[in-house]
């Protein structure tokens, strides 16, 4: 299959946001026109995270795969202020739209997954099938906790524009000497496969006159001022009416079990299948070991009808 596969293609959606309007650049795979499947990453990861999974799904089916840089990663324009998680999936729809897609197959990892559930969740009838690479929902947290979680958000903010700002007035820069170097930093933080380092660190950084420097904005890391209720992803997850399938890497996301089991509660308790497929492998199987998970999801595609023809 290896010697057939398809080659991605960049493209680049406008995007309105509340102020103005962005850039959002995605990688592309298969015959536009084909059956469509928007995807979108982890966070701080890019669209290069499906540069190993799209192309062996698309030479076994005809299928058109856009995998966005979403705002503030990879390629994409960044945002002016913060990044709310409530904010990605207009962001995602928009580029849905500006790709000419009423409806289309969601199929995320990580971060990616959570934003894709409440697209379909909120707009079901958008969503074809949700296919979810080692992610169920946003991370939630027990509404008590809320007045905490924006104490310590803005606290934690203050001390990095503080940091931010005495390293830019003694000239420092968060750069690292070579390609190579920040690879192997990438390696020591994660579990990632060198391979799938290099992948993602490819499109992930830019060479400056300080050196290599990763594409994220710094904004990212700023902590959640507010997250979703428990209560309210379980609902997210109920509104969905799509067939979903979950792929669960055994050395995974190390997410509560409890909460993970009431998750896929919700979900296998709709109308609509659920199929939950565990694999051998960390977070990021789905780029490690494209092969494996290929193998899992192209049943699951085939097995979709439209239902409202």
């Amino acid at each position: 299959m290896t010697a057939t596969l398809p080659q991605a293609e960049e493209l680049e959606l406008p995007v309105p946001w509340l102020l103005g309007e962005g850039r959002v650049r995605a990688r592309a795979w298969g015959r536009p026109g084909a059956r469509p499947i928007l995807s979108m990453h982890g966070w701080l990861d890019n669209a290069a995270s499906f540069d190993g999974l799209a192309p062996r799904l698309c030479a076994a089916m005809d299928l058109r795969i856009v995998a966005l840089d979403l705002p503030g990663h990879g390629l994409s324009d960044r945002k002016l202020g913060h990044y709310h998680f409530i904010d990605w999936p207009a962001d995602a729809l928009a580029a849905a739209d500006a790709l000419g897609w009423p409806s289309f197959t969601l199929m995320s990892h990580s971060m990616g997954a959570g934003i894709s559930t409440l697209i379909a969740g909120a707009v079901p009838k958008r969503v074809d099938q949700l296919i979810l690479l080692d992610g169920l929902g946003p991370l939630g947290d027990e509404a008590k906790l809320a007045p905490k979680r924006l104490a310590r958000s803005l606290r934690v903010e203050a001390r990095k524009r503080e940091v931010r700002e005495a390293r830019a007035a003694a000239g420092e820069h968060s750069a690292y000497p070579s390609l190579d170097a920040a690879i192997e930093r990438l390696l020591a933080a994660t579990k990632l496969t060198p391979a799938s380092a290099r992948t993602l660190a490819e499109r992930g950084l830019v060479e400056t006159e300080h050196g290599w420097e990763w594409r994220a904005d710094p904004a990212l890391r700023i902590d959640s001022r507010m997250r979703l209720t428990e209560e309210s992803v379980l609902t997210f997850l109920a509104a969905i009416r799509c067939p979903v399938l979950l792929v669960r890497a055994n050395t995974g996301w190390p997410h509560d079990p409890k909460m993970v089991e009431a998750r896929i509660a919700t979900l296998q308790s709709r109308d609509a299948p659920c199929e939950v497929v565990n694999l051998d492998g960390n977070h990021h199987v789905h780029l490690d070991d494209p092969e494996s998970v290929a193998a899992v999801v192209l049943p699951f595609l085939r097995s979709w009808q439209r239902t409202d023809a």
